[in-house]
């Protein structure tokens, strides 16, 4: 995870997760329309998932 990408995940966090799928933008969009920590830290969940890289 490199150090542009968090901090894009605190700017604007759905932008961050563009390159994970369709499913991962959906839920940090809609986790940041409920409030911006929430949105943060699915972005940063999803960053650090050895799953998606």
């Amino acid at each position: 995870m490199s150090l542009w990408r968090v901090l894009l995940a605190i700017i604007f966090p759905p932008l961050s997760v563009l390159d994970k799928g369709c499913g991962s933008i959906v839920i940090v969009f809609l986790l940041t329309l409920a409030g911006w920590i929430p949105g943060v830290i699915a972005a940063l969940v999803i960053l650090n998932n050895p799953k998606y890289n």
